[in-house]
């Protein structure tokens, strides 16, 4: 829902119109206050140096978490010491009890046997191994019994030790959200203060007057000044779309390093999501990039040339790209038809992939358990715990490559107009 619901919202707030002169927003304080209150940056954001009492207690709660981390590393060393110790302990005790059970039996068989006999020599090996086993066992039942004596105690320090400084890592951060409590009352009347303080009219630095007079004198340029058909508008929408993104990876990776770092509690899906998001926006994105001709070339013979000339070479060079373009809309089809025919899949899509149904049949057998009941897999899945559907991310190759090989048809329309103009 992020990567759909996101980027409408984002693209819909991008194009509200922008007030001239700078004001603070309670809504944008709050998101602050949601997302950076933990370092008091809301504070910041309304000129409040009091922000700089979060700063301590936020590095006090990192410092107390590494302690605490080192301290849950050295008691999990001793109690690893002293579970092998207890197992030498109960293995030892019984293996030297038995010895010493069967001693007084073998001396005796040995006493009996005549002197340089088979038998004599057998009881004799006998009887150095209970002796053997008695010894070791007791050598190690004695380093056993030292460890658990010594390690014990500071098991229990190191014990202590953690305790302490994960309840001073909980009463830190306890004391942030109380003072995030007390800041969200009160943010309503640091923004209204904020936005009083500002001058009546802000005068523009040397910098953005020399700014503004370079764009006036160039002329508007916006990336919609390339669509020239439905194909470009198509192509441009999908990469502002997938463009936002990148703001959701802000999030995702700001919500790890808490995670992590203050709650010591790392997830196991943050970084695959995002590998996956990436590469779906790699995807999508290059019919944008090509449309704006954004992506990385080399052009040393190429940008001298004339308008009708430029447009000969891409009419030629287009051959290749179609066999690119075209080659990756096969090739990704096909994978993603396999990601949902996997033997794991068991929803009525991937019996579908299999060819074990029409897909008007499919289509007919859709419903909302296929969507919400748990024992419904919908194809492959990552090797990992997190277990996440990987067949999306294959279609999404498919429209990659549809927008891709749409887009060239658009520049090839174009490159054709170009040179009959020419002519």
């Amino acid at each position: 829902m992020g990567l759909i619901v996101f980027p409408i919202v984002a693209m819909v707030l991008s194009r509200r119109p922008q007030p001239e002169q700078k004001r603070y927003t309670l809504p944008l304080g709050y998101m602050i206050a949601v997302t950076g209150g933990i370092i008091g940056l809301h504070r910041f954001y309304v000129k409040s140096m009091i922000g700089l009492v979060y700063i301590p207690i936020f590095l006090f709660i990192l410092y107390a978490n590494s302690q605490e981390h080192d301290a849950r590393t050295v008691l999990s060393d001793y109690q690893n010491q002293m579970r092998v110790a207890e197992r030498v302990l109960e293995r030892e005790e019984g293996r030297v009890a038995e010895a010493r059970a069967d001693l007084d039996e073998i001396r005796a068989a040995v006493e009996a046997a005549e002197e340089g006999s088979f038998a004599r020599r057998g009881a004799e090996r006998r009887l150095e191994r209970a002796e053997s086993t008695i010894a070791t066992g007791e050598e190690r039942l004695t380093e056993a019994r030292a460890t658990i004596e010594q390690m014990g105690p500071q098991r229990d320090e190191a014990s202590v030790a953690r305790a302490f400084w994960d309840t001073a890592a909980g009463y830190a951060f306890y004391a942030i959200l109380a003072l995030l409590a007390i800041d969200f009352v009160l943010l309503p009347g640091l923004v209204k203060r904020a936005n009083a303080a500002l001058p009546a009219h802000e005068e523009m630095t040397e910098a953005e007057k020399a700014l503004r007079a370079a764009e006036a004198e160039e002329g508007p340029k916006h990336d919609r000044d390339y669509a020239e058909n439905w194909i470009d508008r198509l192509s441009l929408f999908c990469g502002e779309f997938v463009a936002y993104w990148a703001v959701i990876a802000v999030f995702v990776y700001y919500y790890e390093v808490i995670a992590r770092y203050v709650f010591g509690s790392p997830t196991n899906w943050a970084h695959e999501s995002m590998y996956l998001m990436f590469g779906m926006q790699y995807l999508i994105s290059g019919a944008y990039a090509m449309m704006t001709e954004s992506h990385v070339r080399v052009d040393i013979f190429y940008a001298p040339l004339s308008r009708p000339k430029k447009a000969w070479v891409d009419l030629l060079t287009s051959i290749f790209f179609f066999i690119f373009a075209g080659t990756l809309l096969v090739t990704s089809w096909i994978f993603a038809m396999d990601a949902l025919a996997v033997p794991t899949g068991n929803s009525v899509v991937s019996e579908w992939a299999r060819g074990n149904l029409g897909f008007f049949e499919m289509l007919g057998s859709l419903s909302g358990g296929q969507w919400t009941d748990p024992n419904i897999r919908w194809g492959e899945i990552s090797f990992n715990e997190w277990e996440v559907p990987l067949w999306p991310m294959k279609w999404v190759m498919v429209m990659g490559g549809l927008l891709l090989v749409l887009q060239g048809v658009s520049k090839l329309s174009k490159d054709i107009r170009e040179i009959a103009r020419g002519n």
